[in-house]
């Protein structure tokens, strides 16, 4: 089983990529975020055509999730159940092949202090309580996405220029971990320690050429799911495509159950 998560930067302008990673990589699961397009637009018979059930929730130009599984989308939540009616498209919850499957687009947040970090910190909380309410950590759980955090310096290329900033400051970090205390396991760190992998590098500059990036996006796995996952990748060579997000796609690997 194979449950990959992807920040595409807009489904419609990376729909060549997306392909491609389909049809060289096979995940039973791809998640994605910042699809940037309305349900109505969204390629879903391109996707389908691939073989691939999809589910999707998303809004014109910013945010959107969407799940695209090799194996049958069951138990479809969109949101989290305190969501004020317009809120951004920012979470899907799906079950493929016995794992339970949560998509997440967490907010950006701007800058310390500002508006936005206050709501981004009060949206992990409410995530956590979304977590406690509907999901259970005794169940096959991965939970997916851009989180815009950094869990500790090994994630970040310049951690003194870095420090305190957004996507690495202390109160981002706490929250994240306040999320992971539901029984969540980082996955990429069980199978790697080392410092310097990055899954996100600004477009200017030459930051990916030079990988000067940041490691933002996670498969966080349950204890029963952490147990039989194999190893965690991440592919940069997708960054270095023409016209490609300014994410790199992770993959966790799992065994089935014996």
């Amino acid at each position: 089983m194979k449950i990959t998560t992807w920040n595409v930067n807009g489904i419609r302008a990376r729909l060549t990529h997306v392909i491609d990673f389909l049809r060289e990589h096979e995940p039973d699961v791809l998640c994605l975020q910042e699809t940037k397009v309305v349900d109505d637009l969204f390629p879903r018979d391109v996707i389908e055509n691939e073989g691939y059930d999809v589910t999707f929730t998303g809004q014109k130009g910013y945010n959107g999730v969407a799940i695209l599984a090799a194996h049958e989308i069951k138990d479809v939540v969109m949101g989290m159940p305190d969501d004020p009616p317009d809120a951004e498209k920012r979470v899907i919850a799906a079950t493929v092949n016995g794992f339970r499957v949560l998509n997440l687009y967490v907010v950006n947040g701007q800058e310390v202090g500002a508006e936005k970090y206050d709501f981004k910190l009060d949206w992990l909380r409410r995530l956590r309580t979304y977590l406690d309410t509907g999901f259970a950590a005794s169940e096959d759980l991965a939970v997916v996405g851009d989180f815009n955090i950094t869990r500790d310096d090994r994630d970040i290329h310049d951690p003194k220029w870095w420090h305190g900033r957004i996507l690495c400051s202390d109160k981002e970090r706490d929250a994240m971990r306040n999320v992971m205390a539901f029984g969540l396991e980082d996955s990429f760190r069980e199978h790697h320690e080392e410092a310097g992998i990055y899954t996100w590098w600004h477009y200017t500059g030459g930051s990916a050429a030079k990988d000067e990036g940041l490691r933002i996006d996670y498969v966080l796995s349950s204890k029963s799911a952490s147990d039989r996952c194999t190893d965690v990748i991440v592919h940069k060579d997708e960054r270095s495509k023409k016209s490609p997000s300014d994410h790199a796609p992770v993959t966790a690997i799992y065994t089935d159950r014996t």
